[in-house]
């Protein structure tokens, strides 16, 4: 199979589909990899380090869209890609529809067959190509919300961890999944007073046993919720509901209640976010101030910490990746339950239901989709 990679053209994505050690691994079961010139450069990985992994590298991303049968990326098609999509190429990127009836629009009409990363699921019922950017996301919340609190760039002037006979700064964590556990598992080693919020009892008995009261945890009830935010200096926002929008859970009458100079992060901005006064941002100008709150509301965190997200997302993305060029996109999809949940469009038509709810478009089944 030809296997593309374009170079990420989203503002401040320094990120790259495929390491040159993917190449190797592609080119060793027989595919021909072609990587447009410079897209690795962000990451650390030279062009000179694809052409010796076995790739060809391309001038242009025209080229790598008119050439390649699969196409591989990190983020969403930009409106330039999309137009470069054509009927019977596959797409395996992040999408995160739900909130961007454009992109949808755009790739139905397109014909392509696009997989999320974000819906592939494992036996176990988690996210396997999701999880390591909420790792990354997770981890960097903490970092970016204590320099939005910084004075300076609009916030409290609160130290996370405060000095001695000054208390640290509270932070709340909505969501005890995998970004929120690293968020608070940051956050708390910063010294900070973590109390993480979630609507799963048997999640937060695992949380307590786990991490040993390095922070607390509380049901995430609307009244709990809002006595919390009140007394924030940080709240993180960690909640997911695969393939749809995320629930607003703090609104901007709650605003007023917060102290002024309170920072939001909203991790959740990829899937429309879980503040109502949130809207995405990028590295370039990540914050901004909303009734004397700080919102920090970048659309690819990870992206700030290329090298290490790039590797890991190509580390949990390559045994997918080999079998949809291995097999074929429908075969592949039919021998592994867990893939075909990442089937998003084929054909012009939806094939994930939470999109399809969240945009009101109808849907067709991914197990149909695969016999057409």
């Amino acid at each position: 199979m030809k296997i593309g990679c374009p170079k990420e053209i989203k503002p401040q994505e320094f990120r790259v589909g495929m390491t040159p050690n993917a190449v190797h691994e592609a080119v060793a079961h027989g595919h021909e990899v072609f990587i447009e010139t410079g897209a690795g450069a962000g990451s650390g990985f030279e062009d000179d380090a694809y052409v010796a992994a076995g790739a060809r590298i391309l001038d242009t991303a025209e080229e790598i869209f008119a050439t390649a049968e699969l196409i591989v990326k990190v983020k969403e098609p930009q409106a330039v890609e999309r137009k470069m999509l054509r009927e019977g190429q596959v797409l395996f990127t992040y999408l995160h529809l739900a909130p961007d009836p454009e992109q949808t629009r755009d790739l139905l009409a397109s014909g392509c067959t696009a997989i999320a990363y974000e819906t592939v699921t494992d036996d176990r019922g988690g996210l396997p190509l999701l999880a390591p950017m909420s790792e990354v996301a997770g981890k960097l919340a903490p970092q970016v919300g204590s320099w939005t609190l910084q004075k300076a760039n609009g916030g409290r002037g609160v130290l996370m961890g405060g000095v001695p006979g000054v208390l640290p700064a509270k932070v709340v964590v909505i969501g005890g999944g995998v970004v929120g556990t690293h968020a608070a598992l940051v956050a708390s080693g910063m010294g900070a007073d973590v109390t993480v919020l979630d609507r799963s009892l048997p999640r937060m008995r695992y949380l307590d046993d786990a991490f040993g009261g390095r922070f607390k945890t509380a049901y995430s009830s609307p009244g709990t919720t809002a006595d919390l935010i009140a007394t924030a200096d940080m709240a993180i926002g960690a909640v997911l509901i695969p393939g749809a929008a995320a629930p607003k859970l703090v609104t901007r009458d709650q605003l007023s209640t917060m102290k002024a100079g309170a920072v939001l992060v909203d991790v959740a901005i990829d899937q429309g976010g879980c503040f109502e006064t949130s809207k995405p941002t990028t590295h370039h100008d990540p914050i901004y101030e909303v009734d004397g709150i700080m919102h920090y509301c970048v659309a690819n965190m990870p992206g700030a910490v290329p090298r290490t997200s790039t590797i890991a997302l190509g580390n949990a993305t390559m045994p997918f990746l080999l079998a949809l060029a291995d097999k074929g996109w429908k075969q592949a999809c039919a021998d592994d339950p867990n893939l075909l949940n990442g089937l998003n469009v084929h054909a012009g038509k939806l094939t994930n239901y939470a999109v399809g709810k969240a945009l009101g478009i109808d849907v067709v089944s991914p197990q149909v989709a695969i016999k057409g």
